[in-house]
């Protein structure tokens, strides 16, 4: 990924990544995928501006759309998924990294949803598969984050290193991962995602239903147009 300023993703970005990612896990030739990003971060989230500047609900939908699909196409590549995590991952950025078979991040990296300060829900189903369930619930409703060391102690980051080497990690634990037989490989990935303990496209597009509903109620329009703006919230409702 390559949007800068910071890598907040068009809507025909996020299908961009999820029509690529599909192909590579198509293409028998392919043994594991890398997925980073260059720039000041990972990513984050999608592009509120492009929201806010479009007439209608079309850039919105666009946006719930093109995240779940690329989220999905994480989880359903035919092959492991690695992220290689630098410096901000939020929003959709938790999306992508969540669904991935493995994380890897730069020391400078950390993790967050904040998704309550936009007026909006999501992601908390991917924010689950990285910190428990109670910190889960925390960051959601205060916005926190958390560093890469946090999640490399709760085991769903595998390794963090410095910056300028995390390409390489990357690079390491993918090259062990295709050192394998593709054939066990592809039927390992296949069999993981069987006996996961719930269907992550399922349990996120249930929380996008509700970004719908603060769509409806006006107020996740008033949390956009005061970021635009630089503003503060009006929370009163």
């Amino acid at each position: 990924m390559d949007c800068p300023p910071v890598n907040a993703l068009r809507v025909a970005d996020w299908f961009a990544v999820a029509d690529q990612v599909s192909a590579l896990g198509r293409d028998p030739e392919v043994r594991v995928v890398i997925l980073r990003a260059e720039g000041r971060g990972f990513n984050a989230g999608v592009d509120i501006k492009e929201m806010q500047e479009t007439e209608g609900f079309d850039a919105l939908i666009g946006a719930n759309r093109g995240c779940y699909a690329a989220f999905a196409a994480v989880y359903d590549c035919l092959v492991p998924v690695v992220a290689a995590v630098h410096g901000f991952c939020v929003g959709g950025g938790v999306g992508l990294a969540g669904n991935a078979d493995i994380v890897v991040a730069s020391d400078d990296a950390y993790f967050g949803l904040p998704e309550v300060d936009r007026g909006a829900l999501g992601a908390a189903t991917h924010l689950s598969r990285l910190v428990p369930q109670h910190r889960m619930r925390a960051m959601v409703y205060t916005s926190a984050t958390v560093t890469a060391a946090e999640l490399h102690a709760y085991g769903s980051v595998l390794s963090v290193v410095p910056r300028d080497g995390l390409v390489e990690e990357a690079r390491r634990v993918a090259g062990s991962i295709a050192s394998k037989s593709p054939t066990v490989i592809r039927a390992a990935k296949e069999s993981l995602n069987g006996i996961d303990p719930w269907d992550v496209k399922k349990s996120y597009r249930f929380e996008q239903g509700f970004t719908f509903e603060l769509n409806l109620s006006g107020v996740a329009d008033e949390h956009r147009d005061a970021f635009v703006a630089k503003r503060d919230t009006d929370t009163s409702r």
